[in-house]
């Protein structure tokens, strides 16, 4: 599968461009221009590297970076005009992983993406994964919810893990697929329904809060209510 990119540009021409060069290395590349728009559009679709300029309409690079090193570990590019020493430890501080003046050469940019891409790969996955009173073992591929141990078969276990690792981000049926069974099954297949609602009745069986939520018309989300 393809890498996701999301690109967060104020400028039609550089976004334009970025866009187009992108697709042609074969990223799944999504453009949007406001800091609101891109800090919402990371939370829904996960992307696996976002390249942010500095000065954005309303919510500005910076803190939109700052905001998501809250939630994430996704690579973050930062792309600005601006060259003083200052700004770009600026935005290193604020969590970005690498810091790219305009004008900029796009063969560089690409070998940064790239470079980027390549170091996300290799982090070493975390073994115990907690969400609300939810706890996964990944070593062990264990599961409890509160003092409750929760007995899953493989594949819930890999579709629970998948939302576990991607906590308060909706999931599509699309990504689902691809994830966990890597397969298509045409379009019409109600296996995810399936599958979320055996883990539903799991997760829930003493009584506890809903945790993975239905978004209509979009995905599956793990959240508190």
């Amino acid at each position: 599968m393809s890498a996701r990119i999301l690109i967060v540009e104020d400028d039609p021409s550089i976004g334009k461009l970025l866009r187009r060069a992108l697709i042609l290395e074969g990223y799944d590349v999504t453009l949007l221009t406001s800091g609101s728009e891109g800090l919402q559009a990371f939370r829904d679709f996960q992307p696996d590297l976002m390249i942010l300029d500095l000065m954005l309409p309303g919510m500005d690079g910076i803190e939109v970076c700052k905001r998501i090193r809250e939630e994430s570990d996704v690579p973050l590019l930062i792309l600005t005009a601006r060259d003083q020493v200052e700004d770009r430890v600026l935005g290193l501080d604020s969590g970005a992983d690498d810091y790219v003046t305009k004008p900029f050469d796009i063969d560089e940019l690409l070998a940064r993406i790239r470079a980027q891409l390549r170091r996300s790969e290799h982090k070493p996955e975390k073994q115990i994964l907690e969400f609300a009173d939810l706890v996964m073992d990944t070593a062990a591929r264990s599961v409890r919810r509160g003092g409750r141990e929760i007995e899953l078969t493989a594949r819930e276990y890999d579709l629970l893990e998948l939302f576990m690792r991607h906590p308060n981000q909706v999931l599509t049926r699309a990504q689902i697929f691809d994830e966990i069974w890597d397969y298509d099954f045409g379009g019409e297949s109600n296996i995810i329904e399936v599958y979320i609602r055996y883990l539903r009745t799991k997760l829930e069986a003493d009584g506890e809060p809903r945790l993975i939520h239905t978004k209509r018309g979009a995905g599956y989300i793990l959240r508190e209510a």
